[in-house]
């Protein structure tokens, strides 16, 4: 549902795209049926071509988590750096998708892919040689920019090379790939992270890359938008595509960029610090201009005319606070199972599965209940059971033990994101007129990247401040001396429960603050499972207020 980044091919419902492979993107169009049985050779080579483009930004998108701990001790970096590690890529490919899908329109959707691929591969050789979280970071958001360009690139190729009849099985067998990568690739690379390093995941882009640059150059065509009859381009007295709007896309990435680094540096210096307050502050005003900017643009890249329709708002509030919490839910888990419980990287990776599983087994089933029940109803259910699962991951019980804590409450999140996604796209899709419906889908996906990068930010503060007050608490209840105490605290900025503080000479401080440490990271997880489940059960509120009853049953049936 989140990822529908192609104006020109989307064109229903189930037609809604992943690019970061997250479960709930997979599954908007996983109802597809899937086939490699394609006439022509040279289509099944496009396809591949677009598969394995794309899968780049899928096991990127879903690996980096599982890395994160490994990372953050090689590079010493500090919470609100290996934050940005992720934020850094979210940022860029949430403000520049829109952008990106009009380039390839407009400058030849090849040329973009294969130019997005090569920006992509060149920012993963920078990421596995990164000798800082500086250059990490930095890396990233090139990455970031480069998935802006060809993930839309790659299903507007699928639009242009697949007629009518077939694009709809095309479009089934690149979600199921991306929803077998999405699913398999924290696994793998939690392999990767254990028997080499977190490098290697960067530099695993690097020969798929060569094999999708070769495969483009010899299937794809260079195909371009038609020319619109409604934009007359006065210079040539002709037509002419749209403008980029790169102001826009320019003003989106600034004050989001401001905006998310004042509630990164909030967990550590407090809301009453000047450059918090100058960067949050800063942030909300370069948004405003944004907007402002857009109802002023002549081809804005977010029309706000789509937001006359309350189905449309309330879709996309739903869409913000329901990928609000499960972004940064699955953010903060693999951290803790690694730093708490002593997961390996591996373990940590296969620990998530249960949701893409859930996902795979029951969309097939979930698929058809928005035309029987309608989306309102779906969307007042789907995100309570979701809640449900966040709650699950903050019962008292949950300190470690996976099947008896974490599997069950990863399955019931699974399910409730099951049966929100498909009515969620649905109504996206039918909320807006026909000619309207790709950039109602883009937005609904740069909705969601910009949720996931809120998330991170602002579950952020929860986590780092519960940990801190735990942490006291712990240690305070423990009885341990002064030093060990101090040097505990200043060890907070890495959360690192398997590194006891060098004051903490003897065996049994050692083994106390270390408890300390770990609690306290497990009390951290459970603070923002619960505020994940309150945004989850406001989205279900905001549906049941914002959406009519008659929604997705009237498309469906058309």
């Amino acid at each position: 549902m989140a990822d529908q980044h192609a104006p020109a091919l989307v064109r229903r419902p189930s037609s809604t795209l992943p690019a970061q492979a997250s479960p709930c993107d997979a599954l908007a169009i996983h109802t597809q049926p899937l086939s490699f049985d394609h006439p022509c050779r040279r289509k099944k080579l496009a396809l591949a071509a677009t598969i394995l483009g794309s899968s780049m930004a899928f096991i990127d998108g879903s690996v980096v988590n599982v890395a994160l701990p490994s990372i953050q001790t090689e590079l010493g970096a500090s919470v609100a750096a290996i934050q940005w590690v992720v934020n850094a890529y979210l940022l860029f490919l949430g403000a520049l998708v829109l952008v990106g899908g009009s380039l390839g329109d407009k400058l030849g959707r090849r040329t973009v892919f294969i130019a997005g691929i090569g920006l992509f591969t060149l920012a993963s050789i920078g990421c596995g040689l990164a000798p800082g979280v500086g250059a990490l970071i930095a890396a990233r958001a090139a990455q970031g920019i480069g998935a802006a360009l060809l993930v839309p690139s790659s299903l507007a190729i699928i639009g242009a090379v697949f007629d009518d009849k077939e694009r709809g099985k095309a479009i089934g067998t690149w979600a199921g790939v991306g929803a077998i990568t999405s699913a398999v690739g924290p696994v793998a690379g939690g392999w990767l992270v254990d028997a080499f390093s977190w490098r290697a995941i960067f530099f695993l882009n690097v020969p798929i890359a060569c094999a999708t640059i070769a495969l483009a150059v010899v299937a794809v065509p260079d195909s371009r938008q038609e020319k619109d009859p409604s934009h007359l381009d006065p210079a040539s007295k002709g037509l002419a595509l749209p403008r980029l709007d790169w102001p826009g896309a320019a003003t989106a990435a600034a004050g989001l960029a401001a905006l998310t680094y004042g509630l990164t540096i909030a967990s550590a210096r407090g809301f009453g610090d000047r450059w918090v307050l100058a960067s949050i502050l800063g942030g909300l005003l370069v948004l405003s201009g944004f907007v402002v900017l857009e109802a002023k643009t002549r081809n804005p890249m977010m029309p706000l005319d789509v937001f006359r329709s309350r189905d449309f708002v309330g879709a996309n509030l739903v869409t913000l606070l329901l990928y609000f919490g499960l972004g940064g839910a699955l953010f903060f888990l693999p951290f803790t199972l690694i730093r708490a419980y002593g997961y390996s990287a591996t373990e940590a990776g296969a620990a998530l599965l249960p949701v893409p599983v859930t996902i795979g087994l029951l969309s097939r089933f979930t698929g058809g209940l928005t035309s029987r029940y309608g989306a309102r109803a779906l969307l007042g259910i789907g995100p309570v059971i979701a809640a449900v699962g966040f709650a699950m991951l903050a019962l008292p019980w949950v300190r470690g033990e996976y099947w008896r804590g974490f599997f069950p409450a990863l399955v019931v999140l699974g399910l409730g994101m099951t049966i929100t996604v498909a009515p969620l796209t649905t109504t996206v899709m039918t909320s807006v007129s026909a000619a309207r419906t790709g950039v109602a889908s883009g937005i609904n996906n740069a909705v969601a990247r910009v949720a996931s990068l809120l998330a991170i930010a602002v579950l952020g503060i929860v986590f780092v401040w519960s940990h801190d007050a735990a942490l006291d608490a712990r240690l305070d209840a423990s009885n341990v001396p002064q030093a060990a105490r101090e040097t505990a605290r200043l060890t907070q900025g890495t959360m690192n429960a398997s590194s006891a503080p060098p004051g903490a000479t003897d065996a049994t401080t050692r083994a106390e603050v270390a408890r300390a440490q770990a609690e306290a990271l497990g009390a951290a997880l459970r603070a923002v499972a619960l505020v994940s489940a309150m945004c989850a059960l406001a989205g279900a509120a905001l549906a049941v207020l914002t959406i009519h009853e008659a929604s997705g049953k009237t498309a469906a049936r058309g």
